[in-house]
């Protein structure tokens, strides 16, 4: 097409089957009610748009993204998510095999193996997209061969915590 004048961008979509997570949690609410044990199969998501033109020397591999996503949501699967910095957080003992806690008033005794303490308030969509993307960050920055950062403008992580419910984190780089 020739006349077309703007500015232009591209924006790589990852959605795939295989990059998931299940796992039990309790949202707070702020009056100090929360809502019962339970959990969702999550899925996951990952928006990369990027800096320039795409060119083969500047190729983005998708596969390098869902390895690390993969690995990452592996660390939360059939696990129960612990919001660590809940001020209803009572913890009672933690010992090598299991954790007991006490959250909004009730008593909980699981095994430590199956629990996951995240650094955060509480366990809701937004917060898991935020310490998701973080975490997949943290890894994708390990290869210091890869510019990742050059050559991304932004990136947004969206978790689904049922088809159509779900939060995104996006952070912009430039």
């Amino acid at each position: 097409m020739t006349g077309l004048s703007g500015q232009q961008s591209w924006t790589l979509h990852i959605c795939k089957d295989t990059l998931k997570f299940s796992a039990a949690h309790m949202t707070v609410f702020a009056d100090g009610s929360k809502e019962g044990l339970h959990g969702h199969n999550y899925q996951v998501q990952l928006e990369v748009e990027l800096a320039e033109p795409p060119a083969l020397a500047r190729l983005l591999d998708y596969e390098a993204f869902k390895q690390v996503l993969r690995a990452v949501c592996g660390t939360w699967d059939e696990k129960v998510l612990i919001a660590g910095d809940n001020p209803w957080l009572e913890w009672l003992g933690r010992a090598e095999d299991e954790c007991a806690f006490r959250l909004c008033g009730k008593r909980y005794v699981l095994p430590a193996d199956e629990v996951v303490v995240l650094a955060t308030d509480n366990i809701t969509t937004e917060n898991l997209a935020r310490l998701l993307f973080e975490r997949f960050w943290a890894e994708l920055s390990l290869d210091p061969a890869i510019p990742w950062r050059e050559r991304i403008r932004s990136a947004k992580l969206r978790v689904d915590e049922s088809r159509g419910q779900g939060a995104s984190y996006r952070i912009r780089f430039d």
